[in-house]
């Protein structure tokens, strides 16, 4: 079955490539998902739109994810969540969502969420390592404080 990727799939290719997989794989697990769509000719004109926009939130070499990575860990970047009773414990946990929204408030860039790793998740107030793969060989790490509100 051949394919047209729209997300990143682990060992299979990044958004915009034709890919040809098995049938079962293609029908049953990367259509449904909607990380593909059927390598149709009205499609595969589609294929330029999402590499274009790949290109434009892609880092461009370890030259500027380094610059990158120096901006990231020079930032402070605090989440309000709120608290139970006691003050420790969030009502639900922090995301890498919240954690890529916090970062571009805090006058970061902009992040995608799968790029963010964390060390299990964030469900309690204080300071937490946070990880960002920027490229392959370079990764930023910094601290994400989370406060606590009633």
């Amino acid at each position: 079955m051949k394919l047209i990727l729209t997300t990143d799939v682990e060992n299979l290719g990044a958004p915009g490539d034709i890919v040809e997989v098995k049938d079962g794989y293609g029908r049953n697990f990367l259509l449904p998902q909607g990380m593909a769509v059927p390598a149709t000719k009205g499609a595969e004109k589609q294929v330029q739109t999402i590499k274009r926009a790949q290109n434009a939130r892609e880092i461009r070499g370890t030259e500027h994810a380094n610059e990158v990575k120096t901006a990231l860990e020079a930032l402070n970047v605090s989440i309000t969540s709120r608290t139970t009773g006691d003050g420790k414990k969030l009502f639900g946990s922090i995301t890498n969502a919240d954690v890529a929204d916090a970062v571009r408030k805090a006058g970061g860039p902009t992040l995608d969420r799968r790029t963010i790793v964390t060390d299990g998740h964030i469900k309690t107030t204080g300071k937490h390592p946070v990880t960002v793969k920027l490229h392959p060989e370079v990764s930023a790490t910094f601290t994400v404080v989370v406060v606590g509100e009633s």
